[in-house]
């Protein structure tokens, strides 16, 4: 027995090891990819200190004495582009489709789950279908509905975005509820809650770590959208950030690359911090919805 142990610790010591080693290859790899992935971010954020001419003769050179044009291309850019009111169109668009998916796809997810008939089964397919089916298949025909039903503003675009985004909301929102214990709702339904409050008093606050992982993906989708404000807004009126980086192109494809840089510094601030602060919720969201149906 004692022979037994000694080589079921040997062995236990040897797997440790390589554990180790396997881990500190995978660290390395993870890092070089994590530099691939910062390096063109880097390299925006140089050349947005940098003059126009000395952006398009060396483009990784970093800024010295004579190409350093401090916050210049910031100023100019925000008075060409006025991004600050391009900044409040996406604020308020980016956080009222992300609250209104949020609530509509988990009360759908919620009902899905626990009411098993054809009708509910038809959503629920209806709903992954709507993942699989390219944007543009029906971007033209999208558009024409927006403009007929009067959705060509910041207001009407948020029920486009909803509809957009409650296929992966309701897949990650279903594979949660399934894993909360229906005893839960049962004792609260016997202490007198009605579905509604069974639902905000109850299921809501325990969806919180999918919730919050349905706010992030949704969130970074709907800021950094180009293409759908763009086919359905008015934009003569309302105006994205992205869309307005866009204007920032002139005849020809001339671009001051240097104003163009320092918008887009500008526009993915806002994001990145969104995202450091809320990056813990991500895995612990996807993780507490992986169960089987």
């Amino acid at each position: 027995m004692a022979k037994e142990g000694k080589a079921k610790g040997a062995d236990e010591q040897v797997s440790a090891v390589r554990r180790a080693k396997h881990g500190w290859i995978i660290t390395l790899c993870f890092t070089i990819l994590t530099v691939f992935y910062l390096y063109p971010i880097f390299m925006v954020t140089i050349n947005a200190f940098k003059k126009k001419g000395f952006i398009t003769e060396n483009a990784f050179a970093l800024p010295n004495s004579r190409s350093f044009f401090g916050l210049q291309n910031f100023i100019k850019g925000a008075q060409k582009t006025k991004i600050f009111q391009a900044a409040g169109y996406s604020a308020f668009i980016t956080l009222f489709s992300v609250g209104v998916i949020i609530l509509c796809t988990s009360m759908c997810a919620w009902y899905i789950t626990r009411v098993k008939n054809k009708f509910t089964t038809g959503i629920y397919m209806l709903c992954l279908f709507s993942m699989v089916v390219p944007f543009q298949m029906v971007m033209f025909t999208l558009s024409k509905i927006a403009n007929i039903l009067k959705l060509n503003n910041p207001v009407g675009i948020i029920v486009v975005y909803l509809g957009f985004g409650a296929g992966l909301a309701v897949f990650m929102f279903c594979g949660f509820v399934k894993s909360i214990p229906l005893e839960i709702e049962e004792a609260a339904m016997i202490d007198g809650c009605t579905p509604i409050q069974t639902y905000f008093q109850v299921v809501f606050p325990i969806m919180k770590p999918t919730a919050i992982t349905v706010a992030i993906l949704e969130t970074m989708w709907i800021w950094n959208d180009y293409l759908l404000p763009y086919l359905v807004l008015d934009i003569n009126k309302y105006k994205t950030i992205p869309i307005v980086i866009q204007y920032l192109k002139g005849g020809y494809g001339a671009v001051d690359w240097g104003m163009m840089m320092a918008m887009l510094v500008l526009a993915i601030i806002p994001i990145v911090v969104f995202y450091i602060v809320c990056q813990k919720y991500i895995i612990e969201g996807v993780v507490a919805g992986a169960v089987k149906g």
